[in-house]
C-alpha cells in the first residue's frame, strides 16, 4: 500500500479532468501507514484521494511545486507490466505514424513525457539506440523496467540504451548520478536519417538527448520554403534547418554559432549528405546580424 496523499476540498476537479500534476497547494494532509511514521522521498509512489477519500490517482511523489506526476488515473499495480503496456502504447502511436519502420527516418521521440502518460520521462530513438532522460525522481527509479520493456518491444533492433539523466535530474531533485549505458548489445550506429536527411548523432557529449529530435516537422517545413532561396540558419548548433534547407534546393545556406564545437558539427553532417553552396560562420549571432546589416547584405536573405 502507497502512502496516501488526500487532496483540500474541491481540488480534485483537474485530476477528474485528467491533469497530470497535483500541486503541493492542493494537497491537504499526507498518510504514511508506517511505525514510526517516514517523510516521504522523492520518487516514492503515493496514492492520491479527494478529501472524502475517493480514489482518484496514482503517481510519483516530487518535494517541489509539482508535488505528484500521475502515472494512472485507474487502480492498477505498478508493476514490470505496467511499464511495459505504457510503453508499447507509445510504440504503437510511432508505429501508426509511420516512424517505426521508416528507411527514409530511423530517428524519432518514443516518449514524450505528459503526453504519453509518462510524466518527466523523455526516450528519443536514434536509429537503434535508445537514450532516457529522467526529469523526475519516479521515473530514474523505473528505470530497470523501462530498460526490460525497451529490450522486450524492440527485440534485436535495439543496439543500446543511453541514460543521459545527470544534469536534469540534478537540475530537478537531489539525485546525483553518471550518465551512461545501461544496456549495449552492439555498437551504436552513430548517423540516423530523418527525411533521407543524415546526420551525425551524439548522445554523449551532444545537447538535449543528441539531437533536437523534436524539431524533425520544422525542419520538413523549413525545406518546402527553402527552394530557391538564400537560408540564414542562426544558433545553427548540428545543422539540422542548414541540411533540410540545401537538400530541398536551397539556393545557399550561411550557418551562425557561437560554438566551434557546433560549427564543425554543421560542416560534418553537410559534407556527410554531399552538398554544397553552404558556408559556416562562428559568430555571436547578434553581432553577425549587426555587421550584415551594416554591410546591406541582409535583404539578400530569402529565409532566416
Amino acid at each position: 500500500m502507497f502512502p496516501s496523499v488526500i487532496l483540500k476540498k474541491d481540488k480534485e476537479k483537474s485530476i477528474e479532468r485528467k491533469h497530470p500534476w497535483v500541486f503541493s497547494g492542493a494537497i491537504q494532509k499526507i498518510v504514511v501507514d508506517s511505525t514510526p511514521p517516514q517523510p516521504l522521498t522523492d520518487g516514492q509512489l503515493v496514492t492520491v484521494f479527494d478529501d472524502n477519500n475517493n480514489f482518484l490517482a496514482t503517481g510519483h511523489f516530487q518535494d517541489g511545486t509539482i508535488a505528484v506526476r500521475i502515472i494512472s488515473f485507474t487502480q492498477e499495480p505498478i508493476d514490470d507490466d505496467f511499464w511495459f503496456k505504457r510503453l508499447t502504447n507509445a510504440f504503437e502511436m510511432r508505429k501508426a505514424m509511420g516512424l517505426t519502420e521508416n528507411p527514409a527516418t530511423n530517428i524519432y521521440r518514443l516518449v514524450h513525457a505528459e503526453g504519453d502518460q509518462m510524466p518527466g520521462l523523455i526516450i528519443d530513438f536514434y536509429n537503434g539506440t535508445a537514450v532516457i532522460q529522467s526529469h523526475s525522481a519516479g521515473m530514474h527509479f523505473a528505470k530497470p523496467q523501462l530498460v526490460a520493456a525497451l529490450q522486450k518491444i524492440y527485440g534485436k533492433n535495439l543496439l543500446a540504451i543511453y541514460d543521459k539523466s545527470a544534469e536534469t535530474l540534478e537540475k530537478q531533485t537531489d539525485l546525483k548520478i553518471e550518465n551512461g549505458y545501461l544496456y549495449q548489445a552492439e555498437s551504436p550506429t552513430l548517423i540516423g536519417t530523418e527525411y533521407d536527411c543524415n546526420y551525425h548523432l551524439d548522445w554523449v557529449e551532444g545537447q538535449k538527448t543528441g539531437f533536437f529530435i523534436d524539431q524533425r516537422e520544422n525542419r520538413k517545413l523549413l525545406g518546402e520554403l527553402a527552394k530557391d532561396k538564400l537560408v540564414l540558419n542562426t544558433f545553427c548548433y548540428s545543422g539540422g534547418f542548414s541540411v533540410a534547407a540545401l537538400k530541398n534546393g536551397a539556393k545557399a545556406v550561411h550557418s551562425v554559432d557561437s560554438s566551434k564545437k557546433a560549427i564543425e558539427l554543421t560542416d560534418k553532417n553537410i559534407e556527410l549528405n554531399q552538398l554544397t553552396n553552404h558556408q559556416s560562420f562562428v559568430s555571436d549571432t547578434l553581432t553577425f546580424l549587426k555587421e550584415v546589416a551594416i554591410n546591406a547584405a541582409l535583404t539578400h536573405y530569402g529565409l532566416i
